[in-house]
């Protein structure tokens, strides 16, 4: 084999996801791969997880550069709107979670992939902390430095590693792409 046709040979591997394929040699991924991904949840054929997602996800990111801002210059505005940023981070998550978790329940072919559940536990660790980060803001404002900037980091992280599990879904699977065939 030449150094060009190895090239093309990782090329071509890089490219087409391992997971779930109709041709694998394995029957179970087979049986994986000819499972509905459509989405389930949607309204006028937009899916509503995917719709509700970037609620969450802008807020959670501008409430760690609040508490940055807020560090830098002390001024109590920057806890007025990191109490309501980490707020409505918290209430657009929940919103999110419901869509996305019915959205899993109901569609078996997102249900047996694996880049679901991580996306889900990603996406409920970060809900977590998002509703302690808020929780801190409400009953102990003082402590937003450290441990408010701490919990939005935490959050920001975890916002990026559900998302990247919820690209890998959307971009290697086609989970949500097309409406469910059972409509």
């Amino acid at each position: 084999m030449t150094k060009s046709d190895t090239e093309e040979t990782e090329i071509a591997l890089e490219e087409t996801p391992p997971e779930a394929t109709s041709s694998h040699d394995n029957p179970a991924i087979r049986a994986v791969a000819e499972q509905d991904i459509g989405s389930a949840i949607a309204v006028a054929g937009h899916p509503i997880h995917v719709m509700l997602v970037h609620f969450p996800i802008a807020l959670v990111v501008c409430t760690l550069g609040i508490d940055g801002l807020y560090w830098l210059n002390g001024d109590p505005f920057w806890l007025r709107v990191g109490l309501w940023s980490t707020g409505f981070a918290f209430a657009f998550g929940l919103l999110a979670s419901v869509a996305g978790t019915a959205e899993l329940l109901a569609v078996p072919g997102i249900r047996v992939r694996v880049a679901s559940w991580n996306h889900a536990i990603a996406a409920m660790t970060l809900l977590a902390v998002a509703g302690a980060n808020w929780g801190l803001r409400l009953n102990i404002p003082d402590a937003v430095l450290p441990h408010g900037l701490l919990l939005s980091l935490l959050a920001s992280v975890l916002t990026a590693l559900a998302g990247w599990h919820g690209g890998k879904l959307v971009f290697d699977h086609g989970a949500g792409l097309i409406i469910s065939t059972k409509q």
